[in-house]
């Protein structure tokens, strides 16, 4: 045995006092019950200042034994943070259903280089543990792998319930075919063994690969990987692949670090981080009913599934399909579950997850305890999403029973599906007829289809508010992403600065971001109603209050191309800024109105009994069912 290891194993020895359930620091665990048969407990697993000799512990992944034990492997990064340095990968096992753990071991140590992205799976025949595993050279620094990156998988095993592992043995000759040669990574969640059909006993992982020319990343691929006969042997099986454009670095999708689930009918489902494509979407998924040897389809995205750029896990739980990942659109944080009812078909939405924490949280991964228990485990922190990883428990009650629908409310545009009022939005008196109040915690959220995105395009947006609020972001409409490089419209108050404000952020490209706002003087939170419109149009962006018009300079881009995306009234795309006061008649076009057009818009009264072709969204606001 490396000494470094045996140091890192008598120092683990000595600190590990068995981690009975120290509870992570905010989110729903502010109110940690006590007992053995709380529906909901957590602790902290793996964190530099209790496990010696690592400056960081990422990347979760765990199974449960076919005896029983849980296993609870991480990466070990020695030197720092970064993905591409001295990394081991590390484990640690319970007993008990998650409640206690042993000490951490060094399943397999990088000695300089990096060996992660663990992926195990249970062969519940014979009961064992195979781990897939990916290397590459180990860097000094903090930086990532160059690119073109020496990635190969390997794999080893454990037949005694996790105490003891076989050496690794190199997968390459078997499922790393010549053409994926840059990056490759194995997992990181739990691979699978089927349970029905005639490919019972299969064992069956997820890897994502690049495709390298000599110059440049020309493909993106996304595989399943199976195995047979207990995991001596291994073959590439579904595949999808994406070209990346030589003009502009753009593809469609990038599905990557997938998950997979066998479903009740022995579907395999498979969900896949969405990595900035120009499919308009949160997450992507695909299926195979044919134990993984080809999928059904290509990835398609799902752009209502609000979820960061980050991987995530799912796990069958009796009729439901629970996935875990952070739900801010935006950053990884609000680590939650949501359930499908369907197979994976539709997901709850953002607004419907169960908050694990509010706390920066990052990867994840589930396990089966019982036929009502799920153990989660996944990356969190106070300060960075990187800080520790976390052990939850919880129970099918935790998660509560299924919702019924939420209410409604009509858009007129050409096609459009009803609105979504969340939060308890009411009908209040309005400038033409009605208008809808929001309370603070309010929305209205459209069902993603495709006329919503404005592209490139010119547009116009119309709207009515009145607000009294002196403090706070005030958000009235809300198209596209968030933050500073995900295209985007927004409208909103701000009162602690005395004005209203309208902002697009355009891409061109894969990384080109421009971004342009304008503002009028005075918040207009008198309580009083006003109109507020802006257009796109000309080679100016022009804000109108109350027929007063402010012009600056538009910029070139698409203010929707890429994930994530999402169209809402009173609340931001994150969930953290929601407007108090009411909204009536908003209107998006396509084109860019003349101003007449926009004075007509601005009378109450001057509604037309029907949309035009060109209307994107036209809710009037004057009813909730």
């Amino acid at each position: 045995m490396p000494s470094r290891v045996r140091a890192r194993l008598r120092a683990a020895l000595v600190a590990a006092v068995a981690l009975t359930a120290t509870a992570a620091t905010s989110g729903p665990a502010e109110s940690r019950p006590s007992t053995r048969t709380s529906p909901f407990e957590q602790q902290v697993l793996f964190r530099a200042d209790q496990d010696p000799g690592y400056a960081c512990f990422r990347i979760p992944a765990i199974v449960k034994s076919k005896d029983g034990t849980l296993l609870a492997f991480a990466e070990g990064r020695v030197l720092n943070c970064g993905d591409a340095a001295d990394i081991d990968l590390v484990l640690k096992r319970s007993t008990d259903g998650g409640r206690t753990w042993g000490p951490l071991q060094v399943v397999n140590e990088g000695n300089g280089d990096t060996h992660g992205n663990p992926a195990p799976i249970v062969d519940r025949e014979t009961g064992r543990i195979l781990l897939a595993e990916t290397y590459n050279t180990g860097r000094t620094d903090s930086g990532s792998c160059s690119v073109p990156c020496d990635r190969t998988p390997h794999l080893q095993y454990s037949d005694d319930d996790g105490l003891t592992w076989s050496e690794p043995r190199d997968l390459s000759a078997q499922i790393l075919p010549a053409d994926w040669n840059s990056w490759y990574a194995t997992g990181p969640v739990h691979g699978i063994q089927l349970t029905k059909g005639k490919h019972a006993g299969r064992l069956v992982f997820g890897v994502n690969t690049e495709t390298w020319d000599g110059s440049r990343v020309t493909d993106n691929h996304a595989a399943l990987i199976v195995s047979d006969d207990g995991g001596d042997n291994w073959r590439v099986g579904a595949t999808d692949s994406w070209a990346i454009s030589a003009a502009d670095s753009t593809f469609r999708q990038k599905p990557s670090e997938v998950t997979l689930t066998e479903r009740t009918d022995g579907t395999i489902i498979i969900s896949g981080r969405e990595q900035d494509g120009t499919d308009l979407g949160h997450r992507s998924q695909t299926y195979s009913r044919d134990g993984g040897d080809s999928f059904t389809g290509p990835f398609r995205d799902l752009p209502d599934l609000y979820t960061p750029q980050v991987q995530g896990a799912t796990l069958r739980l009796g009729n439901r399909l629970l996935l875990s990942a952070p739900g801010d659109p935006d950053r990884r944080r609000t680590m939650m579950i949501r359930t499908s009812w369907n197979g994976g078909t539709t997901w709850d939405s953002v607004d419907r997850g169960k908050v694990v924490t509010t706390d920066w949280s990052g990867y994840s991964d589930m396990v089966g305890i019982d036929a009502s228990t799920v153990g989660l485990m996944y990356e969190g922190g106070a300060v960075d999403a990187r800080d520790e990883i976390r052990f939850a428990r919880f129970t099918e009650g935790w998660l509560g029973p299924r919702r019924g629908p939420d209410p409604t409310t009509p858009d007129l545009a050409p096609g459009a599906p009803r609105a979504t009022v969340l939060g308890g939005a009411r009908v209040t008196d309005g400038v033409m007829g009605k208008a809808m109040e929001f309370d603070g915690d309010d929305a209205v959220r459209l069902p993603y289809r495709s006329r919503l995105p404005l592209g490139t395009g010119e547009f116009t947006v119309s709207l009515f508010f009145r607000y009294s609020a002196t403090a706070g972001e005030q958000p009235f409409l809300w198209m596209g992403g968030i933050g500073s490089t995900q295209p985007q419209v927004w409208l909103r108050g701000e009162p602690a600065n005395d004005r209203v404000r309208a902002l697009i952020t355009t891409r061109e490209g894969f990384g080109t971001v421009h971004t342009s706002s304008v503002w009028a003087g005075d918040a207009h939170n008198d309580d009083a109603w006003h109109h507020l419109a802006l257009r796109r149009g000309g080679g100016k962006l022009t804000l109108f209050v109350d027929g007063r018009a402010i012009s600056t300079t538009d910029v070139p881009g698409s203010v929707s191309r890429n994930s994530p995306f999402g169209v809402h009234v009173g609340q931001r795309m994150d969930s953290r800024a929601f407007l108090t006061g009411a909204i009536d008649d908003v209107r998006v076009w396509n084109r860019a109105l003349g101003d007449s057009e926009l004075d007509a818009a601005a009378r109450a009264g001057a509604r037309k009994s029907s949309a035009t072709p060109d209307t994107v969204l036209w809710l009037p606001m004057d009813q909730v069912g």
